[in-house]
């Protein structure tokens, strides 16, 4: 038992990261769930692994957190691809038996019209994209990297086909959250991909559009209270410090989001 949360959050990273660590992909943020009474596990799959085996991963981490700790459930939080992978681990794997709740950040769950458009480039060109980061990813310690399958896997037509596959497990309490910037510079990292996305999609987080992630008990748009809005790297913390010191509706430091998430997770018994 944590605190007043009767079960622990398991967090689950996106693409691209590894938990844990000094770099950890979520910053400030288990630090200030553990000041607030949760029990912070990680994911711990691959940064570039298909949604089915780091699904299989992901399964088997949560049944070892079960058996070693003795709770009959977990909470998860989950960022960007690692909400789908979470999701083939609950609806495919049957882990829904041991997942009390699960909150997407920015998952793609319905694919995205970019990546549909950017893969009608030359196959090959594709290919050699993904084959160099999967040997990078090899080497920050990946095991089954497999970059273009994953690409493959954000279409709109493959999120379709997932969702058929994989739908909501009726035991388990779902939400789901999109962010926005609020200028396409208003995150240099992701200058790039948010023009391009912008100009194909519509407004975005610089990956993602909130059309792309939303799904069930979806709880709305966060921009917050800076004059830049919130970034896909904002949303795990990457800068490590509050966005703004203005006060508002909105929030001025992630860490305050997830705070909140949990709360609310906690009001419902979870």
């Amino acid at each position: 038992m944590d605190g007043n949360l009767k079960y622990p959050v398991l967090l689950v990273h996106g693409m691209g990261f590894r938990d844990g660590g000094r770099l950890c992909y979520w910053g400030r943020i288990p630090a200030k769930l553990e000041e607030n009474g949760c029990r912070v596990y990680y994911g711990g799959q691959d940064s570039n692994g298909t949604i089915e085996t780091n699904g299989e991963f992901l399964a088997e981490k949560i049944k070892r957190i079960v058996e070693e700790t003795g709770t009959p459930k977990l909470n998860v939080i989950a960022h960007s691809k690692g909400g789908l992978d979470i999701r083939y681990a609950v609806s495919t794997l049957g882990m829904s038996r041991y997942v009390a709740s699960l909150t997407t950040i920015s998952t793609p769950h319905h694919g995205s019209r970019t990546v549909d458009q950017l893969l009608k480039l030359p196959d090959f060109m594709v290919r050699a994209a993904a084959g160099c980061s999967d040997i990078w990813l090899r080497l920050c310690g990946d095991r089954h990297p497999n970059a273009y399958e994953v690409f493959r896997s954000f279409t709109t037509k493959a999120a379709e086909e997932f969702n058929r596959r994989n739908p909501d497990a009726p035991e388990v309490y779902y939400q789901s959250y999109a962010f926005v910037m609020k200028h396409v510079w208003s995150d240099l990292f992701l200058l790039v991909p948010g023009f391009v996305v912008k100009c194909v999609e519509g407004a975005n987080d610089g990956l993602l559009t909130p059309r792309a992630a939303e799904w069930t008990n979806f709880r709305g748009i966060i921009t917050g209270n800076s004059g830049r809005g919130i970034s896909h790297c904002d949303e795990v913390d990457m800068r490590r410090r509050k966005f703004t010191r203005k006060q508002g509706n909105g929030i001025s430091d992630i860490v305050d989001f997830y705070v909140g998430v949990v709360r609310e997770l906690r009001e419902k018994g979870f």
